[in-house]
């Protein structure tokens, strides 16, 4: 992940096809020794792509897990949508489970830990 933070680094600063040299220089920086063998894997990984072709490829494919990612995009969608019914509900279902845990707090042994 490291070696693509630097490929990101370097092309945001201009670097549109970073090379072996620049990404060690900018890890060196941060006191990160480079592994050559996974530098190349990466470099080889991103030659010839624009940096921009390749995150708009990753946001599609994190867009179909079934993660939080997913979650985020589907209440994104409702309110896009015109539907704030989404959020509204999940606020609700924060407010239930805080007053769920305060109850089951003092149950344990009869008294609380501050009481």
């Amino acid at each position: 992940m490291r070696y693509v933070a630097a490929y990101l680094l370097s092309a945001l600063g201009g670097n549109e096809n970073p090379d072996a040299k620049h990404i060690k220089k900018i890890l060196e920086s941060v006191g990160i020794e480079a592994d050559d063998t996974r530098l190349e894997k990466v470099l080889a990984e991103l030659k010839g792509k624009k940096v921009n072709d390749v995150i708009a490829a990753g946001m599609c494919k994190l867009a179909s897990m079934p993660a939080g990612g997913a979650v985020a995009v589907a209440t994104s969608a409702a309110a896009g949508s015109g539907g704030a019914s989404a959020p509204a509900a999940a606020e609700e279902k924060k407010k239930e489970e805080k007053k769920e845990e305060s109850e089951e707090s003092d149950d344990d042994m009869g008294f609380g830990l501050f009481d």
